[in-house]
């Protein structure tokens, strides 16, 4: 579990979109226990026991590109936003340029190969996120769904300089991407089963209780898209669409 600030090559802050800002914020408070800061007319820095995990905006803000919609973007840190972009082109993935956001850092939206989205964080100012990752409610795992599990792996690999390992499960395998000895984040492969899904990074919230967390969830209107069920050796997980349409998983790790 990760505590401070995340270091080159981790994911370093999420950024929660909603159209239902005001709802979205009860939401999550009262799921996670979230507490806020706001940001006059832009929106919310969100914490968890008093640090950073991301910031909660509205889908109406000028910036925001028209037709976006709902859901949570990840940030992984760099050295160099404009450097890494140039990277990400090199190896077949897209990016915009990177720009300033005010003296806070520099940031760049880009897509892996197969078109998963994932942004990237030049910190001056703002390090981001320095939350207990096992507490409730903190972002502690970050996993990507694709079509071309390969190709994605090829990619992060020489980018993050993440190291990827294939772990067997139940009927498909996993990879897993460690930095150093630490674990970073996960990759599955979608199926024809799954539907129409497009490749995707998704993030998983530590929880004290999944079960317990579910009920308060669809008592607060939200919509079971994963059931709780355990993963051997890891701990038990489900998925989750906020009534305002964001998706996200909840986990509590075995001990």
């Amino acid at each position: 579990m990760r505590t401070g600030r995340r270091g080159a090559g981790e994911f370093c802050w999420i950024n929660i979109l909603s159209s239902q800002l005001s709802e979205a914020k009860s939401f999550f408070g009262a799921l996670f226990g979230w507490t806020y800061v706001e940001m006059p007319g832009m929106g919310y820095r969100v914490q968890v026991g008093g640090r950073e995990i991301g910031g909660l905006w509205d889908l109406a803000n000028p910036g925001t590109p028209p037709g976006t919609p709902p859901g949570i973007g990840v940030m992984v840190k760099v050295d160099s936003a404009d450097a890494t972009v140039n990277k990400v082109i090199s190896l077949g993935g897209k990016a915009k340029p990177a720009f300033d956001i005010m003296e806070q850092g520099r940031m760049a939206e880009c897509f892996d190969p197969n078109g998963a989205q994932f942004d990237l964080w030049e910190p001056k100012r703002s390090h981001g996120a320095d939350a207990d990752s096992s507490l409730h409610g903190s972002p502690s795992w970050h996993e990507t769904m694709t079509t071309d599990v390969a190709r994605a792996s090829a990619f992060y690999t020489s980018l993050f300089g993440w190291k990827a390992e294939v772990m067997p499960m139940e009927g498909f395998e996993y990879t897993s991407f460690k930095l150093g000895e630490e674990f970073v984040a996960g990759m599955m492969a979608i199926t024809p089963e799954m539907g129409p899904i497009p490749p995707h990074w998704a993030v998983y919230f530590t929880v004290d209780d999944v079960d317990r967390t579910v009920r308060e969830a669809l008592a607060l209107g939200a919509a079971s898209c994963v059931p709780a069920q355990d993963i051997p050796g890891v701990g038990r997980f489900s998925g989750l669409t906020s009534p305002q349409g964001v998706m996200f998983y909840v986990i509590k790790y075995a001990r």
